[in-house]
């Protein structure tokens, strides 16, 4: 047996293609956003339940929480929060006519794409124009 049979070898194997080969495109950020903001809606339901627990706390804690919301910060996170929620629910519909046979074409793929991306900014808004127009604060 030679010395280079007891060795081990290395393998060359391809190299899968990622961001660094592939020009960016609509569907590559469809489907990347579409997982961020699962992430976001997962860490958003625990800001929820906080919420409820400083709710059933007493005022003093529910009077605080709102604070943290009310602030820059708070405001900017709830914006987020809600464009999230409007990407995830636009962009799961458009999966769930996917899983029906529809839009596999390229150009439809695209264009669909774009109406989750541009489609969710135009929810998200219109939403915070009714809840701020409801406070009396827009």
């Amino acid at each position: 047996m030679a010395a280079s049979d007891s060795e081990p070898r290395l393998r060359e194997r391809p190299l899968s293609p990622h961001l660094q080969i592939y020009r960016w495109q609509a569907q590559m950020a469809s489907s990347i956003l579409h997982r961020a903001t699962g992430v976001i809606l997962a860490i958003g339901a625990l800001a929820f339940v906080y919420g409820l627990m400083a709710l059933a706390g007493g005022a003093q804690r529910w009077t605080a929480f709102a604070e943290c919301l009310g602030s820059p910060l708070g405001r900017v996170l709830m914006a987020g929060f809600s464009w999230a929620l409007a990407y995830h629910l636009i962009n799961g519909i458009r999966h769930l006519l996917q899983d029906g046979g529809l839009g596999f074409a390229i150009p439809d793929f695209v264009r669909n794409s774009w109406i989750s991306i541009v489609g969710s900014v135009v929810l998200a808004a219109l939403g915070w124009v009714v809840v701020l127009s409801h406070w009396g604060q827009a």
